[in-house]
């Protein structure tokens, strides 16, 4: 018989089977972010990130670049 220990540490799980066995280890617990929508597609050279709210995402592309972002640019 295969004997398998599990013992708990705070947030640590620690498994030791000396077997050859595969033993799997799950745990449920809070939901992930959200993901981050982002669209690089358009992308230029030293395109600044900025947040379009039409489309709910984050965009890169030659609307905003550091050349454009303040009159005369280049910073």
């Amino acid at each position: 018989m295969t004997a398998v220990n599990v013992t708990t540490n705070g947030k640590t799980v620690v498994v030791k089977d000396t077997s050859t066995n595969v033993v799997s280890v799950t745990t449920t617990g809070p939901q992930g972010p959200l993901p981050f929508a982002f669209d690089g597609t358009a992308k230029v050279d030293r395109s600044v990130i900025y947040y379009h709210s039409a489309s709910g995402e984050f965009r890169a592309d030659d609307t905003w670049t550091i050349s454009t972002i303040v009159k005369g640019g280049d910073f």
